[in-house]
């Protein structure tokens, strides 16, 4: 599991699928891996999150390009 392990940090959170994506693909534009973690139940669409985590290593640089692209 990424959220229990130390080597990868949550860089983004949210409750619409779709952004989670544009920031999944914007991180993998600068050649970012990241993983997303779905807490969204599936009885009520509308409760929970989307969560990204990406290695420790690039949370910096993540938080960087997320915010820069106002994201």
């Amino acid at each position: 599991m990424v959220q229990n392990n130390p080597e990868w940090s949550m860089v983004y959170s949210t409750t619409e699928p779709h952004k989670a994506e544009i920031v999944k693909a914007v991180l993998a534009d600068n050649n970012i891996e990241s993983v997303e973690v779905n807490k969204k139940d599936s009885a009520y669409i509308f409760i929970g999150e989307i969560e990204l985590y990406v290695h420790h290593s690039n949370a910096v640089l993540a938080n960087f390009i997320i915010k820069s692209n106002q994201l």
